[in-house]
């Protein structure tokens, strides 16, 4: 076992091209509490299969979404947060589904557009704080659910709920981790029972990888900290825009 530990699965310039690519998703996830599949995603497809990519990210954000939520827990925003996980949760099983019996391309496609074309409104408009109604939290918390499953990046649209619900920052930040924390744990689940991590390889390539995920969290904190609201949800939208674009990047080119 000391053997494998001391020899990762990629070594040399690919293991530092995977560890600053980490560092970089997690400090998106720092500020934003998502955003690590759609940003690691496609350079780590470079040096590893998809089936290895998700099992990854999912240990990563765990341990990222336990991180922020020891440290913000007392901002969560339980009423926000109860009215999300009934639909999130529907939306997991849901993707599950989708993806088991239909081409996800199509959905991939429409969700890119959709996410685009809502961030850029969201930019060009005038700033207000507070503009959704609870009753989004059934649609976003379902397409959630489902984007999340099917493609690893539903964090988006809780944003779009949350920021649109929430002043504070801090409140937003923390339910929005506790959300993927839960998500995350729902996936993991599933990939143990599927024997996703029966290669010992995939966890020794997360314990390499840990302490990148560990800068690009504190320092996605700070940056966090140290900004207006107005400012931190123009960054939440250009995230958005940024995924939304991946999105049909990836539809396009599979």
């Amino acid at each position: 076992m000391l053997e494998v530990l001391l020899q990762p699965p990629v070594a040399g310039a690919s293991l530092l091209v995977m560890l600053l690519t980490i560092s970089a998703a997690y400090v998106i996830f720092g500020i934003a509490g998502f955003g690590t599949a759609l940003v690691a995603g496609p350079v780590l497809l470079r040096y590893m299969p998809l089936s290895q990519v998700i099992p990854l990210l999912v240990v990563l954000d765990l341990l990222a979404s336990s991180a922020k939520l020891l440290r913000g827990h007392r901002h969560v925003v339980g009423v926000e947060l109860l009215r999300l996980l009934p639909f999130m949760a529907i939306g997991s099983v849901l993707g599950i589904t989708v993806l088991l019996k239909t081409n996800a391309d199509a959905l991939l496609l429409m969700m890119g557009c959709f996410v685009s074309a809502y961030a850029l409104y969201m930019l060009i408009r005038p700033l207000r704080m507070l503009d959704l109604s609870a009753g989004w939290a059934m649609p976003l918390g379902i397409f959630g659910g489902l984007f999340g499953s099917l493609f690893g990046s539903g964090g988006f649209l809780y944003a779009i709920y949350l920021n649109g619900r929430i002043v504070a920052k801090e409140q937003v930040s923390a339910t929005q981790s506790t959300l993927i924390g839960i998500s995350t744990v729902l996936r993991l689940s599933l990939l143990v029972i599927a024997g996703a991590y029966a290669d010992a390889s995939l966890l020794v390539m997360a314990i390499y990888l840990f302490p990148a995920m560990v800068v690009g969290l504190w320092a996605g904190g700070h940056i966090n900290l140290r900004m207006s609201r107005e400012a931190f949800v123009r960054l939440i939208n250009i995230i958005i825009l940024v995924s939304g674009v991946t999105l049909v990047s990836r539809a396009l080119l599979s």
